[in-house]
């Protein structure tokens, strides 16, 4: 089996990238949230498993917005009409958003509340 890499894909994912940054403004308000929990974090020098934890977290966040905004085009790209299905698709897809950053901030919360705390 040979592997061989396809530039291609990697540019597509990047294009990805740009256009979420671009179109979708939750996108932005998630930028803006992990350049500051990664500031903060150097500032108040986190441990590995605390950047693993945020790491985490953040990830977790990003992908459920792209994913959310991947539903919401490809179902807007079937019919711009109102269908209860698609309305519960792009709910439930907007709730992983909810629960990602929810649970991202309680994340944040147990790395960064002691630290303050103390």
């Amino acid at each position: 089996m040979k592997l061989t890499l396809k530039w291609s894909a990697f540019r597509c994912a990047f294009v990805g990238l740009a256009d979420l940054l671009k179109s979708q403004p939750h996108a932005r308000w998630h930028l803006l949230a992990s350049v500051g929990v990664v500031g903060l974090g150097l500032v108040v020098g986190l441990g590995r498993g605390d950047w693993l934890a945020l790491i985490l977290a953040m990830a977790l966040v990003w992908v459920a917005e792209a994913v959310n905004t991947a539903i919401e085009l490809a179902c807007d790209a079937i019919t711009l009409e109102r269908h209860p299905l698609i309305g519960r698709a792009k709910d439930m897809a907007a709730a992983a958003v909810l629960l990602a950053a929810g649970f991202a901030m309680v994340v944040a919360a147990i790395v960064f509340l002691p630290r303050f705390v103390a």
